[in-house]
């Protein structure tokens, strides 16, 4: 699959039959975006009992500038550049606490901008409550995947984000025995009993420890791959209640653990890593502090999803559907997708992993009929992983995509296996037809 391709709806049907049928069911309004997240908060539910899990909430743009002309306007709305027209999504991804492994997505969040967005740096737009604010979809996503993972079993969940989600509200009104919070900082706040601001006091505190850490390119940022040493610092800190809140809706203050970590002598011309995290975690060693910075920097799994939903992986901005409903509820589709494009390159080689996290019984079945026709007559072609093992679908998937199987050659990556799931998305269909598995309906 070419590296720019759409998700074209003839890519994954064989028959004119089959394109119809995929265009009546993102069409139909029956079909709604609520039910397509729930399915797949249900499937997260399933792969939590008893783990500690990390929930990975962000927000990404769909722009639809290029289909502005044929798409109703009154469906859309402005995104980041406040010209251009789409609509957000903001879903929270599930990690295992242990090892960072994708999980699922326990909820997603749609919504279009007002034409007319209103700055949220205007003086009038501080002071309302946040449950008339975008912020609120912070407080929404943790409540939401607490309901979703505490029903699934979890035994402990950690809601992470980056800095737009250090909101003293969440901070309030989040955190309890069962549910932590890890946000990296955005604003410097003032403390309680301290005459220095949270990031004086931070810089003053002794180094606990140093540690190496691989940093991976970023070109949005001019930032090259390297090794990084960074100094780490943390501290337990009180976090005064901002002025614009109202006293009798929140505490006077918040004590939470802040950890710092500062890169030592960057490549010259490039910023220096610095990142200040606040947690409700303890941390009180260079132990603690380093498990906090491991546990953050697995939030660059999401924007791995973001990345593969669009032109690296599933190019979705460049549907043609003919609705912005149509669009939405595709959206929900391919994070799906996306999902288990993670899971299958991050399990590629775990042989404990069992297929029924990313494949469903029937899958799985349907996985177990088309093996043999995937395999080669010489050990070397053989799918060299247990049965029923996430490694054993994966290499099926990725043979699927194009990929020549042998062992010597570069493992499968995100553009194979997200086109090997579109063609085994198109025989699953036809097997659960042949199957009598499917109900056509009027």
């Amino acid at each position: 699959m070419g590296q720019h391709q759409s998700v074209n709806i003839r890519q994954i049907s064989r028959t004119r039959a089959e394109q119809v049928g995929y265009y009546r069911f993102l069409e139909n309004e029956n079909v709604t975006v609520s039910e397509l997240v729930r399915s797949l908060s249900e499937h997260c539910q399933q792969q939590v009992e008893k783990r500690h899990v990390l929930a990975i909430s962000d927000s990404s743009e769909i722009n639809l500038q290029s289909h502005a002309g044929r798409l109703k306007p009154d469906k859309l709305g402005v995104v980041g550049n406040n010209t251009d027209v789409g609509f957000y999504i903001h879903p929270t991804l599930v990690l295992d606490a242990e090892n960072g492994f994708p999980l699922g997505l326990s909820t997603v969040q749609l919504w279009s901008r007002d034409l007319a967005h209103q700055d949220k740096h205007e003086r009038k737009y501080q002071h309302l409550p946040i449950e008339q604010k975008e912020s609120y979809k912070w407080l929404a996503s943790a409540e939401r995947s607490q309901r979703c993972l505490s029903n699934g079993g979890a035994r402990m969940i950690t809601h992470i984000g980056d800095r737009e989600s250090d909101l003293y509200e969440e901070w309030a009104t989040v955190p309890d025995p069962y549910n932590h919070v890890l946000v990296r900082v955005c604003q410097d706040r003032r403390l309680l009993g301290q005459s220095q601001s949270l990031y004086t006091y931070l810089r003053e505190q002794p180094c606990q420890g140093t540690y190496k850490i691989d940093v991976p390119a970023d070109p949005r940022i001019g930032r090259t791959a390297r090794e990084a040493l960074l100094i780490i610092r943390c501290a337990l800190v009180q976090i005064q209640r901002p002025d614009k809140l109202k006293a009798q809706d929140y505490p006077p203050s918040i004590t939470l653990y802040a950890v710092e970590a500062i890169e030592v002598n960057p490549p010259p011309g490039e910023e220096a890593i610095h990142w200040r995290l606040l947690t409700t975690h303890r941390v009180v060693g260079v132990e603690q502090a380093l498990q906090v910075i491991e546990w953050y920097r697995w939030r660059w799994r999401i924007e791995q999803l973001f990345a593969t939903l669009k032109k690296a992986g599933l190019n979705l901005e460049a549907t043609q559907l003919e609705s912005v409903e149509a669009i939405q509820r595709l959206t929900v589709l391919a994070l799906g997708v996306a999902v288990r494009t993670l899971q299958m390159v991050e399990g590629r080689e775990n042989k404990d992993l069992p297929a029924s996290v990313t494949f469903s019984d029937q899958q799985q079945q349907c996985l177990e009929v088309i093996a043999p026709s995937l395999q080669g007559r010489t050990k070397k072609l053989q799918n060299p992983y247990p049965p029923a093992s996430l490694p054993w679908a994966t290499w099926l998937i990725a043979r699927l995509g194009g990929w020549s199987g042998y062992s010597s050659q570069r493992p499968p990556g995100m553009p194979t296996l997200v086109h090997g799931l579109r063609q085994f998305e198109s025989i699953f269909l036809g097997w659960k037809l042949a199957q009598n598995q499917l109900v056509c309906t009027r």
